[in-house]
Parts: C-alpha cells; sequence; structure tokens
C-alpha cells in the first residue's frame, strides 16, 4: 500500500500553535518550527516575516522565569531546550536569523542559561551561541575586562564539549586587537587552547585552530612566545593536524600556519612544509563542501606576494588544477570566486605563470566569468584579469585588447556593485595601455565614454580608477585620441577634478593631465583651454598638497607645459611666480628639499626645462630663479643620493654657466 502523506503545518499555523497554553502543543510547535527551518533559508525568511523570532525567544524567557519558580520542572527544561535550539537554527549561517535573535533581546538569556543545572539545557543552549558566534554580527567580547576575561577562562575550562568550543568561537569572532591578543595569552589562553588541540574531540580541535588563527594574526610577538619551549610543541601539533583524516580540520590547520608565516616569516622555512601546504591547499579543492569553497582563499593568503610559494605552486600544477575545476563548470559562487582570486595571486608576479596561463587559454574562461551573475565572481575576474595583464610582453602582443574582453569589462563599467566597478576600472587600466594601435575598439565600445562619465561618479574610487584608466589609455596615444578624450573630458570638469577632496582623486587628475600634454605641442594647449582653467588648478594644487604624489604628477604636468613654446614655459614661470606673490617660491623650494626622490626629480627637470639655453627668454628665467633662491638650492644638491636627480641637477647647473653664473 502506497505511504500517507504527512502535510506539515504551515509557518502560521505553527505561530499561532507557539501561543497555545497546553505544553505538549507549544512544545511540539517548537520541535516542528526548528526541523523545518534547519538548513532552509526560505523558510527562515518565511518565519522570520511572520514574527517568529520575537515569539520563540518570549517563550525562552518565559521558561527561565518559570525555572525560578518551579525549581526545574520537566516542562520548563523542554521549552528551554527546544526554544534555544529554533534560535540556534535561525541563527545557523543566515545573518538576518542572528540580527532577529539579536533584536528580540535572547541574547542575554541564553548567557544566563549557561549556569543552568540541566546538561541539556546548557548544551542547547551553546549551541545555539556557537551558531550565533559564527557571523560577525555577535556581540564582542572585551578582553581586557577582567570579567570578560573570567568569563572565558570559565567555558574553556568546561568540561562540556559545546560549552568550550563556544569560548574558542567567542575568541575567534570578538579578538581584533594586538592588546586582546597579548591579554589572552597572559591569560593562559593559548595554553589552554593547545591542549584541546592535542586532546580535545574533533569539534575543540577545530575551533581551537579557528581561534589560534585569530590571536596570531600580524602579531609576531604572541606568535614567538606560543612557539618557545613554555607550552611545549605547539607547532608540530598544529603541523600534524594539517595531516589530519578529517577535511575541515586539514584546512584550518593550514590556514593557522599560513597566520603564523604571514606574521612572522622566520617560522615555517622548510620547504618540505611550504610544498606540502600547497598540496593539502589543492587537494582540498576536490571537496565537495565548503572546505573546497574555502579552500583556494587559505591557498591565496598563503602565495600573495610570495614569488618562492607561486614558483612551488606552479611546479605543484596549480594553475592546470584550478582551470580544471573552472572548466568543469557547476562551481558553488565562493568556490568559484577563490579560484579566480587564486588565479590572480599565481599570475601577479611571474611570468612563467602568465605564460601558463595563456598557454591553457584560461583567459577565455575568466572571460566568461565577466558575465557571472554573482558580483563577487565577476570582481575576481577583473581582478585576475590585472594580474594576467601587468605582463608588457603580452600587452604588446595584443592578447587582451579584443572585443571577448573589452565589451564585457565596458559593461560591467554600469554595474550596480562599486567593488564591481573599482575591479573592472582596475583591469581595464593595465589593458588600455596596449602597446599595439588597436586602441580603437575601446572607444568603439563606448569605454573611453564611460570613463569619462565614471570620473563624475560619487563614490571617490570609482572617481580615481577612472582617471587611473584615462590616464593610462591616453599613454603615448596619438593626437586624434588625445584630443578625442580631452574633447569629452572638458577643461572645466579636469580642473574640478584637480581640486576633488579626495587625494587620490587629485593625484590622478594630474597625472592624466601630465600624460595629454606629453608629445606634440599643440597638445599643451590643453591646460590653457577656457582661459587657463587646467593650469590655474595645477598651481593652486600645488599650493597646498597634501601628499608628495600630488607634487609629482603635479610637476611634471608643467614640466612637460615648459617643454614646448616661449609662451608655455612664460606661463609656468608665472604660476611659479606671480600667482600668488612670494609665497609661490615655497613650494618650489620645498619640493626641492623634500625626502621623496621622485618630486626632487620632478622638479629639478621643470627647471631644466625653463632654462633651455636654446630658448631666447631662459636667461631672465634663470635670473628669476636665482633670485628666489632656487638655484643656490640646487647647487645644494649636486651629492643628490638619487642618481636621476643628480643627472638633472648637473643639467641645470651646465645650463646656468652658459649664461655666466659660477
Amino acid at each position: 500500500m502506497p505511504s500517507a502523506t504527512v502535510n506539515k503545518p504551515r509557518p502560521s499555523e505553527l505561530l499561532s500553535r507557539l501561543t497555545s497554553a497546553e505544553p505538549e502543543v507549544k512544545v511540539r510547535a517548537l520541535r516542528e518550527v526548528k526541523n523545518q527551518i534547519i538548513g532552509n533559508r526560505t523558510k527562515k525568511l518565511s518565519f522570520l516575516k511572520l514574527g517568529a523570532v520575537p515569539a520563540v525567544a518570549g517563550i525562552l524567557a518565559d521558561s527561565i522565569d518559570d525555572v525560578t519558580e518551579n525549581n526545574n520542572c520537566n516542562n520548563t527544561n523542554n521549552f528551554l531546550v527546544q526554544s534555544a535550539a529554533a534560535l540556534g537554527s535561525f541563527a545557523c549561517g543566515f545573518d538576518a536569523g542572528v540580527q532577529a535573535v539579536l533584536d528580540a533581546g535572547a541574547f542575554p538569556n541564553l548567557l544566563r542559561l549557561l549556569a543552568n543545572p540541566n546538561e541539556k539545557v546548557v548544551d542547547a543552549v551553546a549551541r545555539a551561541l556557537r551558531m550565533i558566534y559564527q557571523s560577525k554580527l555577535a556581540p564582542k567580547y572585551d578582553f581586557l575586562q577582567q570579567k570578560n576575561m573570567e568569563f572565558l577562562i570559565s567555558l574553556l575550562n568546561s568540561e562540556k564539549e559545546t560549552v568550550s568550543g563556544l569560548g574558542a568561537s567567542i575568541i575567534t569572532r570578538s579578538c581584533e586587537t594586538n592588546l586582546e591578543q597579548k591579554a589572552l595569552f597572559d591569560a593562559g589562553i593559548l595554553r589552554k587552547l593547545n591542549s584541546l588541540l592535542e586532546g580535545g574531540s574533533l569539534s575543540q580541535r577545530d575551533a581551537s585552530l579557528e581561534s589560534l588563527a585569530t590571536v596570531f594574526r600580524n602579531n609576531p610577538e604572541v606568535i614567538s612566545k606560543f612557539a618557545g619551549p613554555e607550552i611545549g610543541r605547539p607547532l608540530s601539533s598544529i603541523i600534524d593536524l594539517a595531516k589530519d583524516r578529517y577535511p575541515r580540520t586539514r584546512l584550518l590547520a593550514c590556514m593557522c600556519l599560513i597566520v603564523i608565516r604571514n606574521a612572522s616569516p622566520h617560522f615555517l622555512q622548510d620547504i618540505g612544509i611550504k610544498t606540502k601546504l600547497i598540496h593539502i591547499l589543492l587537494e582540498l579543492l576536490d571537496d565537495p563542501g565548503q572546505v573546497g569553497d574555502e579552500a583556494p582563499f587559505a591557498f591565496s593568503s598563503l602565495i600573495a606576494q610570495k614569488e618562492d610559494l607561486q614558483k612551488l605552486a606552479l611546479e605543484a600544477n596549480a594553475i592546470d588544477k584550478f582551470h580544471h575545476h573552472i572548466k568543469k563548470g557547476s562551481l558553488h559562487p565562493r568556490r568559484y570566486e577563490g579560484i579566480l582570486l587564486a588565479l590572480a595571486d599565481m599570475c601577479s608576479k611571474l611570468e612563467s605563470c602568465r605564460s601558463k596561463f595563456l598557454s591553457l587559454q584560461v583567459l577565455n574562461l575568466v572571460a566568461d566569468a565577466l558575465t557571472d551573475y554573482n558580483a563577487g565572481v565577476r570582481a575576481a575576474a577583473c581582478i585576475c584579469l590585472k594580474s594576467v595583464t601587468r605582463s608588457i610582453k603580452n600587452l604588446s602582443a595584443g592578447y587582451f585588447m579584443n572585443e571577448t574582453i573589452v565589451i564585457p569589462l565596458v559593461q560591467l563599467f554600469l554595474d550596480p556593485s562599486t567593488s564591481v566597478q573599482v575591479a573592472a576600472l582596475g583591469a581595464t587600466s593595465n589593458i588600455v595601455v596596449d602597446f599595439t594601435t588597436r586602441k580603437s575598439i575601446f572607444v568603439q565600445c563606448g569605454g573611453m565614454k564611460q570613463l569619462v562619465q565614471l570620473a563624475k561618479s560619487m563614490e571617490s574610487s570609482v572617481r580615481s580608477n577612472a582617471l587611473w584608466a584615462l590616464k593610462n589609455f591616453v599613454f603615448q596615444a596619438d593626437n586624434r585620441l588625445k584630443e578625442g578624450v580631452f574633447s569629452e573630458l572638458t577643461a572645466s570638469l579636469l580642473s574640478s577634478l584637480i581640486r576633488d577632496p579626495e587625494p587620490s582623486v587629485q593625484e590622478q587628475a594630474l597625472a592624466l593631465v601630465r600624460n595629454l600634454v606629453d608629445g606634440c605641442i599643440n597638445l599643451i594647449e590643453f591646460v590653457f583651454a577656457e582661459d587657463g582653467l587646467i593650469l590655474g588648478a595645477i598651481g593652486r594644487q600645488l599650493q597646498c598638497a597634501s601628499k608628495a604624489e600630488i607634487g609629482i604628477q603635479g610637476m611634471y604636468a608643467l614640466c612637460n607645459v615648459a617643454s614646448g613654446n616661449e609662451f608655455h614655459r612664460e606661463a609656468v614661470m608665472q604660476l611659479l611666480f606671480t600667482q600668488m606673490g612670494d609665497k609661490n617660491q615655497s613650494f618650489v623650494v620645498k619640493f626641492l628639499q623634500s625626502n621623496d626622490s621622485q618630486l626632487r626629480t620632478a622638479t629639478v627637470w621643470t627647471i631644466v626645462n625653463l632654462t633651455c639655453p636654446s630658448s631666447p627668454g631662459a636667461p631672465c628665467r634663470l635670473e628669476k630663479l636665482r633670485n628666489a633662491g632656487i638655484v643656490s638650492q640646487i647647487k645644494n644638491m649636486v651629492n643628490d643620493p638619487c642618481v636621476d636627480v643628480k643627472l638633472r641637477v648637473r643639467t641645470v647647473l651646465g645650463q646656468s654657466m652658459a649664461f655666466g653664473d659660477n
């Protein structure tokens, strides 16, 4: 006979049963709510909208009062266990659920119940709190307060696995500063965590590994103390756990070792350990669950900015492995994003890695990822492109300036996610440097006009990166292309960007002007458009430059203007000396005295162009520079530690001598 179909109660029905006066009905309703929402985000959201969390939190609060009045009766304990379990299920892996639990005021009641004499109640409560502490929304504990440290120690000393695991989870979510890390070490917390590593259950080991990684992060002092003889052989314990039979334990042990090595490179120098870490993380990619999703992120943190590890990873066929996983398709968005970021780190420094990437035709798969539905994947694909396009060799070969890459990139300029926009602009900044004659493709795709529009964005990071891309786009470009860009930008927009409140935008706007006026003498006229708006903006910005990079780009822009004709040179002199009276000479001398060699170079080079012997007005300009104390300052720089500065100084002094200056 066919089995009878059991109809589950609807959320609205269950919610009404939660208010029943019958204890059995209420307990069954709590249990049913918990069972329906476990692992089901859609169901959780439905119950959240109906106000189920405040109702469950209310049952928990009422039951705590009943414990006091009725001395711990069975019905009350059932209410406590089931309501705590339901609240934990709402919070599990679901930030909206965590927020609802916190808003309902359940958190302090759950903490109070850790002292309940009933083991089942304590176990359910500890599990619920651990679910909350998986989220970044969980309340932080200040470990510098003695009462909080004592509470934490009491949790870690508990014989109950769930309670000690909760203590470790609180450390993972709450420890943020070096002072807190040191306080935890001084209180003996790391010794306790190490004992859980060596003799605890699987759950306790995993929680301890996560906590240790948190306490070690960017703190060499704590790592050195932990690795010393005072605690035993803790690093050996972590290394052994990287070979554990459980995938999650292996991943957490690897992540802990990576944190140690990143903070204290003198630890774990053995090439065998480095190679083993790479192979373990590549093997973990095959795990079908969360471990496989997180493994590429751990891999990235291992090899980022480290050429030696990138070479080892290349030898371990990491790029082939990542290529294989992307090619298979149907990846979880988190894993897809992680693999793309891992490829980005692999290709960030070594030409051999980029060559392998291109030879496997991974580029086509990355181009497909630019149109993925997930914003994280789209941003990661852009970051990957940015790394691969750092190669002058491949840019010169014209591999990237084609419609397959350019069209989806330009479309991402209008992405609803700011992080995707910024990542797309970062990749574009490299691609548009393209040394072939194919920049017209970018214009035809509407890329140039979109960059100009993004330079007006309300987001400073978008404005800055759009200007960066435009700066690179006009680098060594032909006159016609530069004229097109300038007509789209206009002098008024450029001058306002030079005076933008954000220093990063100021710097890129000045760098764009520098590249626009570099080359043909006619291009210098850009800075004189609309009554010299741009030139005036440069002068005002140099007077109050907040960082050296702004001064560098502004002086190089003036240097290029001064490479033009007499009119151009006199305009630069007027900017330096008459715009703000005697105060103007101060920023030139200040730049010459700067600790930044690039700023000194740019400033001296400007003086070189102003005093070129073939220029009729050079003697007069030299006299003004001498009277302003600029020439004497340059004479003091003949032994400058920077070779570029020293060469330009000698040029200036040679030109000065040509006009009779001793």
